[in-house]
């Protein structure tokens, strides 16, 4: 009898350990919510079928790397903001300690610098028309960051071609959120680079989501790692033609299968520091590159996703079959970054140097338009001379009217003074018409007195003398209607 209760105790041990390798381990350490949005019917234009095999397809991976995942499809405007309301009510019922993540597979625009969800009911006549019938992304990652969450991931696959008619001015693809620009905590990645178009492709899957399925899956990548394989898959699969982006402000380590290491890393922000552009200089990148086999530096630059590696690969490796097409990817990252920039500072100077450098770009049209709405801005002189000391010792001088005014200490500006001092001279005026009635008013005793004059006087001689009195309390006018009342008695 003791040999086969042995058997089973190493039975039961085995199952127990292989359950371990095959289950999350994070799962009593963290919550993990997940919102999984796939467009396919659009009622105004095509289809896109993988969109809804996407969602499918994540809603899958998500629940067996311990997400409790809600899916929905083909969601109207109303339907989307409700679906995004209610999973924001779900992360804040969850605790801080929450992982809350986002797959949107469907169309997705930019207009005047803004990007926008698009549900299936977007019917636009014209580009005015998306922010009303759209579902602006900034209000997803805002609507999510304003709560205490371990961290918000956020998978876009949303950057297919623009297929509304009317929408000829907007700009291809999505523009750059910066994620660091925001609360920190945030994790976001597009299917293709910004200002370009991501493919549905050819399979049951987007190129996208056919990479994030399989690599995803392997255990123990840290997330910045897992986004990484994918763009070099994707940069496989389309020959060069789609090349993910994402950016990070991520506190935290976070893995889809395998213990995570904690949450904080050994160095804070050090994982938002891995993707952050520009950490290593064009100088190092030539360091890097130099003798390399032309396919393993391409995957390395690919990999990096920066300007410094690519433009480090476009000098190194001119005659290499796939540097025409990182040149292509080169230009469209620089001018996005400009478009980023001028977008964010938003004033005239910033987007006359946008047009000064990109006017014939795809963006330069909404550049314009832009630039009409803050052209009549205050950039002149007035700002500069109301900072400047003048002004206030102006402001200072004595405002009596019969005192004789100082010279100021320093010149005072032509175009502020006489607006001043117009302004000092109307005052007094103001101030004798309010305080002379009160003090010249006659107390009401001399009125009874006036009716009833004591005997022995002459009645002409007292009506007089109040007559005068009251004309000069109240005005010429009044003065002469209640001396003419008078001199009736």
């Amino acid at each position: 009898m003791r040999r086969p209760v042995f058997s089973n105790l190493l039975l039961a041990s085995g199952l127990i350990a292989f359950a371990q390798l095959v289950t999350p381990t994070h799962a009593a350490a963290e919550a993990r919510l997940a919102l999984v949005i796939g467009q396919s019917a659009y009622r105004t234009v095509p289809e896109l079928p993988n969109a809804a095999n996407d969602a499918k397809g994540m809603t899958e991976l998500l629940g067996n790397a311990g997400f409790t995942v809600t899916t929905a499809a083909n969601l109207a405007q109303n339907e989307m903001r409700a679906a995004i309301s209610d999973f924001a009510g779900k992360v804040s019922a969850s605790g801080a300690d929450t992982i809350a993540l986002v797959f949107y597979a469907g169309h997705g625009l930019q207009i005047d610098g803004e990007n926008y969800l698009v549900p299936v009911d977007l019917d636009p006549k014209r580009e005015a028309d998306i922010p009303l019938q759209g579902v602006r992304l900034n209000d997803l990652l805002n609507t999510l960051g304003a709560l205490p969450t371990r961290a918000r991931i956020f998978m876009l696959d949303a950057c297919r071609n623009n297929p509304f008619p009317a929408l000829s001015g907007a700009g291809h693809g999505l523009a750059i959120v910066d994620t660091k620009a925001g609360a920190p905590g945030s994790f976001i990645s597009y299917s293709t680079s910004p200002g370009a178009e991501a493919e549905d492709g050819s399979g049951i899957d987007s190129p996208y989501t056919t990479a994030a399925l399989t690599i995803a899956k392997q255990p123990n990548l840290p997330i910045e790692e897992v986004f990484k394989r994918i763009r070099v898959a994707v940069a496989q699969s389309t020959d060069g033609r789609q090349i993910p982006w994402e950016s990070s402000s991520l506190t935290t380590d976070f893995k889809f299968f395998g213990e995570s290491s904690g949450r904080q890393p050994s160095l804070p922000g050090a994982d938002s520091m891995a993707l952050a552009s520009g950490t290593r200089s064009l100088e190092d990148w030539r360091k890097e590159l130099q003798g390399k086999p032309a396919m393993v530096a391409y995957e390395l630059v690919i990999t990096d996703d920066t300007v410094p590696a690519y433009q480090a690969y476009i000098e190194l490796y001119a005659q290499d079959t796939r540097t025409s097409r990182l040149r292509t990817v080169l230009e469209r990252r620089r001018q996005m970054l400009a478009w980023e920039r001028a977008t964010a500072i938003n004033t005239r100077a910033s987007f006359e140097a946008y047009l000064a450098n990109w006017d014939n770009s795809d963006l330069a049209a909404t550049a314009r338009r832009l630039l009409l709405r803050v052209q009549n801005r205050n950039y002149g002189p007035p700002v500069v001379a109301a900072a400047s000391p003048a002004p206030v010792a102006v402001a200072m001088a004595p405002t009596c009217p019969c005192s004789a005014p100082q010279a100021p200490a320093t010149p005072v500006n032509p175009s502020v003074a006489p607006i001043i001092k117009k302004r000092v001279d109307d005052t007094p005026p103001k101030r004798k018409v309010v305080e002379t009635p009160p003090k010249r008013r006659p107390p009401p005793d001399e009125v009874i007195y006036e009716r009833e004059p004591p005997p022995g006087l002459p009645p002409g001689a007292v009506m007089q003398g109040i007559g005068v009195g009251i004309g000069i309390g109240m005005g010429g006018h009044g003065g002469d209607h209640y001396r003419g009342d008078y001199r009736r008695y």
